[in-house]
């Protein structure tokens, strides 16, 4: 076996605390190269007649990429503490893998040549909101959601979509008009709004903030807000808010001290400046989110700016009783603050949900001192390159789903933000060349998928748009413009999700099948006895598609059509069909 590719490290991914008494283990291996793998472990400290005391555990395939085989094991040490290695075996040999490197025998006259877990200490182990894992989220821009208030509207607003959408027009979308929308949410489904920024801020995305600890006038007022986070929790839905900690506004009133007064301002040490006097053009002087010069970093290690920053983290929570908090550019704010900001918080209400914008490998924040999750973009970009752009074949696919599954715990993978668009991207069903089909095959996929997942205002209802601006037009909320029967679809997965255990985080995902000719997967959702099967065809074309063994010649139900059937070797599915089987 090519022992290049056998990969373990007893931290993060491969080996960490599930709970206060399970132990997740995973090891890598070149794909099909090894037919089976045990867990060789036991107590450190449990010795007969000078010989180590072990013990054997089979471990299980959990996934598979292009290159590699993951295998997985579930342990209860009685003692909270393991010393580990792994035994492989294929046709040809069997050996040993462990810290210390590869043997031909099980050592047992030392545990210092295995894989070290000290102990289960209940401070290391990974938490989020319990919550969390049950959750769809549903993302508002409120510039352009509902305008409820005309009378607050802002200098220069449209009449609602009068016009596309631009990077500086306004429409009124305020608190009031989503409050008075709230029953729209509660009949799809939806557990929790994410509101992109609602502080004072000079643009119409208030990604430019001003003032973090005001809201914006165009909005409504703090008690307007309270009543928002009032009506949305006696509907049993969630707040989240966005907070933009890695860089202000050009017009942030420490900011605009240092323009005025240059060197000489108590804030010069508040921003990354490089030189004086500061220019913005052509390019600032001074380091700013994507050379944009009305967006100045700030600089979260100067204590005035943490304790400032902190305390805008607490005040929202305390005062509002808000849920969340989204954090935008989170990778770019140094690790030290991001702890100390979750000890804040977290101070005020333990069940916050705390949510970084990462588009990346993101396990340096997500070990439980950081974030409870980050916006799951290679889960995205998997997800539309397969079923809307035909970019990758079904085999690609699975590879891409595998890999975004084994590159974080368990429990980190429950509560992750599985989104398909949002404010930064274009419409979902633009990027599917407003094929409704392909929609729904992104929805079946999202809906059925571990994790916390997201749906952007107005795509439920069918919006188009291209990248923002053109993706944040007003909501249509003419419902003789709506596409009503893909709110309806979705609103009946949102249901299915919420009514079984399998369909949601905690239902067990596992690859059957991934056929690159007739572009069709077969996955599963298990939870105790309970198990959905999930074939959806992304090709136009009808297709006689074979049987999975899980249910050949069985009498199962069709959770679409709500009838028992019975599937011998071959059965039809049309094009861009869709089949949720239930065992």
């Amino acid at each position: 076996m090519l022992k290049e590719a056998i990969y373990h490290r007893p931290k993060n991914n491969y080996a960490y605390a599930y709970n206060n008494e399970t132990l997740h283990i995973r090891l890598r291996t070149k794909k099909d190269d090894v037919s089976s793998v045990h867990l060789i472990h036991g107590d450190p400290y449990h010795w007969e007649d000078g010989a180590w005391q072990i013990n054997k555990t089979e471990m299980k395939i959990s996934g598979s990429t292009e290159l590699f085989d993951y295998w997985f094991v579930e342990i209860k040490p009685p003692f909270r503490r393991l010393r580990y290695g792994f035994e492989l075996s294929n046709h040809e040999e069997t050996i040993v893998y462990a810290e210390r490197g590869f043997y031909d025998e099980i050592p047992t006259d030392d545990t210092a040549y295995y894989f070290c877990f000290p102990f289960l200490n209940e401070a290391d182990i990974f938490k989020a909101p319990s919550w969390a894992k049950d959750t769809v989220w549903y993302q508002i821009f409120p510039e352009r959601f509902a305008n409820g208030d005309p009378s607050i509207n802002p200098k220069g607003t449209l009449e609602w979509e009068s016009e596309e959408p631009a990077t500086n027009n306004f429409f009124g979308g305020d608190f009031e008009g989503v409050i008075q929308h709230l029953d729209h949410l509660v009949e799809l489904g939806i557990g929790g709004i994410y509101f992109t920024p609602i502080f004072k801020a000079h643009s119409n995305h208030k990604y430019d903030t001003i003032d973090y600890m005001e809201i914006d006038p165009q909005f409504g007022t703090k008690e307007t807000f309270k009543r928002l986070v009032d009506e949305c929790h006696e509907r049993n839905i969630k707040v989240m808010l966005d907070a933009v900690f890695n860089h202000s506004g050009y017009f942030f009133e420490p900011f605009q001290d240092v323009l005025q007064k240059q060197e000489k301002s108590i804030y010069k040490d508040w921003f990354h400046l490089k030189e004086f006097p500061i220019v913005t053009e052509p390019t600032p002087n001074y380091d700013a989110f994507a050379f944009v010069p009305s967006m100045p970093k700030l600089n979260t290690e100067h204590p005035d700016v943490k304790a400032y920053l902190l305390e805008v983290g607490k005040y929202w929570a305390k005062e509002f009783n808000i849920d969340g908090w989204r954090l935008d550019v989170a990778n770019e704010v140094d690790h030290a603050f991001w702890r100390e900001f979750r000890t804040a918080v977290k101070s005020v209400n333990p069940d916050l949900y705390i949510l970084g914008e990462i588009w990346h490998d993101s396990m340096p924040w997500l070990q439980g001192d950081q974030f409870d999750a980050v916006m799951n973009y290679p889960f995205t970009n998997g997800a539309l390159d397969f079923f809307a752009k035909d970019k990758i074949s079904a085999e690609d696919f699975t590879n891409v789903i595998s890999e975004v599954l084994h590159s974080y715990p368990q429990n980190v993978n429950e509560v992750a933000f599985n989104l398909l668009g949002s404010h930064d991207t274009p419409r979902v069903l633009t990027i599917c060349d407003e094929k409704i089909e392909k929609l729904k095959l992104l929805y079946t996929f999202q809906l059925s998928f571990p994790g916390a997942p997201c749906i952007y205002y107005g795509d439920e209802i069918g919006m188009t748009g291209k990248q923002d601006p053109g993706c944040r037009k007003c909501m249509v909320w003419d419902e003789e413009r709506q596409d009503r029967d893909l709110f309806e679809y979705v609103q009946t997965l949102l249901k299915l999700r919420k009514d079984h255990k399998a369909i949601g985080s905690e239902g067990t995902f596992s690859f059957i099948e991934a056929n690159n000719e007739n572009n069709t997967i077969v996955y599963a959702k298990t939870f105790e006895s309970d198990t959905f099967v999930y074939i959806l065809s992304n090709s136009p074309n009808e297709l006689s598609v074979k049987t999975p063994d899980l249910f050949k010649n069985k009498t199962v139900f069709n959770v679409i059509t709500e009838k028992n059937e019975t599937y011998n070797t071959e059965f039809t599915i049309e094009g861009y069909g869709i089949k949720i089987i239930r065992l």
